[in-house]
């Protein structure tokens, strides 16, 4: 017979006494305070440096600059400061025009014939449209420059495009006066077709200067080209030199300093064409664009031929590059200051940089040649010589600013 143990009996709906924890007792187990949920380990990153692949941090760069209301709001701004500047370098000069005539002769308004209209539709719109063009160009060049090379301190003037350009340029500026061919088939053909073989010749000296055991650094490729574009300009002006024409000597040596001076309806044709085609292109190219500020070894995985790439481009940015040197010579630093100011202003992707880098590189040499003109009125002052006093400074400043080993 079995004995009822002694103590209290349970009534009946109440809960079984249960004591937690001892075996044999009647009840569910005691459940126990759930824990509380770990916190994931810190990375073990550097300090500053961000912990997701680097794959990854594209889409951070495509975020930079604001969204699309301050991106409209830039290109609105720049647009507005660019038609100002336009009518400003139409107006004032070593004839100083009022802005009502200026606008009567843009709309046709203004009598004809008239000294008025004939200094602004045909002296100085070519002009200063030729400075749109060659701003606009220089400046997507250096931006997609700096895409290729990774390095922001890249521009068609300091890896030697320009001067390769150049150099040709004014070969077939001293074949063409021996032979009586400066003017027609020399400033239309000859000039950019030549320009265009000096430049992909710096380019592949360069390039070859620079790469070093099978591997390229960004910091050798613009100690190369700044070392290639010395030699190259002094080359032009050894050509100049040896001429024997003290006249064409003086033009040529003009022109080799960058100036607009020479611009003409003519001339203003295949400058535009080459840079709405060239911007389309590399619009088109803007997302491989965009892989190559990531990395070479991430843009190879995801799928980036980064050797055939490069090679197609650097071509392009070539031909750009010197069908605005034989417009205008060699006008520096334009392609620097231009792409870094439109960075910090609307990020880093090519899509949105590309078109803010063309109005802020017009920008800066319609400014610039209006400065060149007026600031030794009536004398024209070379707009390369400004852009250099300018863009030099700002190259050593953007020189100290970039960390010592620091990725572009």
């Amino acid at each position: 017979m079995a004995v009822e143990p002694a103590g209290p009996k349970p009534s009946a709906g109440s809960e079984p006494f249960i004591r937690p924890g001892l075996p044999g007792r009647m009840g569910p187990p005691a459940q126990a305070e759930p824990p509380a949920p770990a916190e994931p380990p810190a990375p073990s990153q550097p300090p500053g440096r961000d912990p997701r692949p680097r794959a990854g941090r594209a889409g951070v760069d495509r975020g930079a600059g604001g969204g699309p209301l301050r991106y409209a709001g830039v290109v609105a701004g720049l647009l507005l400061a660019l038609a100002a500047a336009v009518i400003a370098s139409l107006a004032l000069g070593s004839v100083r025009i009022p802005p009502g005539q200026v606008l009567d002769a843009l709309t046709g308004r203004a009598a004809d014939p008239s000294p008025y209209r004939t200094i602004v539709l045909d002296v100085r719109l070519p002009r200063v449209l030729l400075g749109v063009v060659v701003g606009a160009g220089l400046a997507v060049v250096g931006a997609v420059l700096q895409a290729l090379v990774r390095n922001r301190l890249a521009d068609p003037f300091l890896l030697g495009i320009s001067s390769g350009a150049s150099a040709g340029a004014v070969l077939v500026l001293v074949v063409g006066g021996g032979a009586g061919l400066v003017s027609g088939v020399t400033t239309t053909i000859a000039m950019p077709a030549a320009a265009f073989a000096g430049a992909l010749l710096a380019l592949v000296l360069v390039y070859g200067l620079a790469r070093r055991g099978g591997t390229l650094t960004s910091t050798r490729l613009v100690l190369a080209g700044v070392a290639v574009s010395y030699i190259l300009s002094a080359l032009a002006t050894l050509l100049l030199v040896v001429a024997g024409r003290p006249e064409q000597f003086q033009e040529a040596m003009y022109w080799s300093l960058g100036g607009l001076g020479s611009a003409r309806w003519d001339t203003l044709v295949l400058p535009a064409a080459v840079l709405a085609v060239g911007v389309a292109v590399l619009l088109a190219l803007a997302r491989p664009l965009d892989l190559l500020l990531v990395g070479e070894e991430d843009a190879t995985i995801l799928g980036l031929d980064t050797a055939r790439f490069r090679a197609a481009v650097f071509v392009l940015a070539s031909l750009v590059t010197a069908v605005m040197v034989a417009a205008s010579g060699a006008v520096g630093f334009v392609g620097l200051m231009a792409p870094h100011a439109a960075r910090l202003a609307v990020g880093a992707p090519h899509r949105r940089l590309l078109p803010v880098a063309a109005l802020g590189g017009a920008l800066a040499l319609v400014l610039a040649d209006l400065a060149a003109r007026t600031v030794a009125a009536p004398q024209d002052v070379p707009v390369g010589i400004l852009t250099a006093l300018t863009g030099g400074p700002f190259f050593l400043w953007l020189m100290r600013r970039r960390p010592e080993g620091a990725q572009p």
